[in-house]
């Protein structure tokens, strides 16, 4: 690889790392401004596959999906965008807290290297094992506090849970897709049928409430960044990057989300940091890194999600 080509790779992955970190902060004001979950969840599926559509189809990126291959198709739909992004958003929503939030949902590798370890056998080292364990003491770092521990917390976290186990369920399934199907034809489609699955939500929960002074600026302005920014633009800059880096090496770099949610949460003003949340995200961060590192065989799909690389 050139040393152009190197740094235009670097700027890219570093860009789309930067664009999900942020993507909990986006999310976050959305919801405290009382915008309705589902609504959010809807909008956002809804302009990005707008976005996503003419950007493969343009680029004739995208193929035509077989007949026997659409029930394991809705399967993927279903687990991710669907039941991940009711997962992320109610967790975020419960919680309030976009630090907290992006450093459950980082575990998503993990998770899924202890699932491809049960489900195809794979073999993972020492080092491996360590890092998987000491996440766990990071999480705790972060979510157990004393003074604010009540049952809306709980719910959160079993709601950003959830979210994680339909990551790595979309995982398992993408494995039976990858090798006939490109990214850009997944992803597009998944868009697509993802706003027609929660469109319904929409028009039950949401929309009897929904007037024009719903869709305000404030509330425009971030969602718009959500889909074209973290749904879009940050999904084709991670997957060009991939072609040069590699899925190892790319995937070490999404380890920094919590840190950019966190920090970009402190600046301006959405959460306070101690140092115990401090040591928290640090922890988790290392514990991510060192799970991913020198894996000996890990498919393709279980070790990345590209769905998820766009939320």
């Amino acid at each position: 690889m050139g040393s152009n080509k190197k740094t235009i790779v670097y700027i890219s992955i570093s860009t789309a790392v930067f664009l999900w970190g942020v993507s909990f902060l986006w999310s976050n004001s959305i919801l405290q401004q009382g915008f309705p979950p589902f609504s959010l969840m809807f909008f956002r599926m809804a302009f990005a596959a707008i976005v996503l559509s003419i950007v493969s189809f343009s680029l004739k990126k995208v193929t035509k999906i077989e007949r026997k291959d659409w029930g394991w198709f809705l399967l993927l739909v279903f687990l991710e965008p669907f039941l991940y992004f009711i997962g992320e958003t109610m967790g975020l929503k419960t919680l309030g807290s976009p630090t907290i939030s992006s450093v459950i949902i980082s575990t998503i590798p993990i998770v899924a290297l202890v699932a491809g370890v049960f489900i195809y056998n794979e073999r993972i080292s020492r080092l491996n094992t360590f890092g998987i364990l000491i996440t766990l003491p990071g999480i705790f770092l972060m979510v157990f506090d004393k003074e604010d521990f009540g049952i809306d917390k709980h719910i959160g976290i079993l709601y950003l849970l959830m979210g994680v186990f339909a990551a790595v369920g979309y995982s398992v399934v993408v494995k039976k897709l990858a090798h006939k199907y490109n990214s850009y034809t997944l992803v597009t489609f998944q868009h697509i049928v993802a706003t027609l699955l929660f469109l319904p939500f929409f028009l039950i929960l949401d929309f009897p409430h929904f007037t024009s002074r719903t869709l305000t600026f404030e509330i425009i302005k971030p969602l718009l960044f959500l889909s074209v920014l973290c749904s879009s633009l940050a999904f084709i800059l991670f997957i060009n990057a991939i072609k040069e880096l590699g899925v190892a090496r790319a995937n070490i770099f999404t380890a920094i989300v919590p840190v950019i949610s966190a920090f970009a949460a402190l600046a301006i003003g959405q959460e306070t940091m101690n140092l115990r949340k401090i040591v928290g995200v640090l922890v988790v961060v290392t514990g991510v890194i060192i799970a991913q590192r020198k894996k000996k065989v890990v498919p393709e799909s279980i070790t990345t999600n590209p769905a998820k690389q766009i939320s």
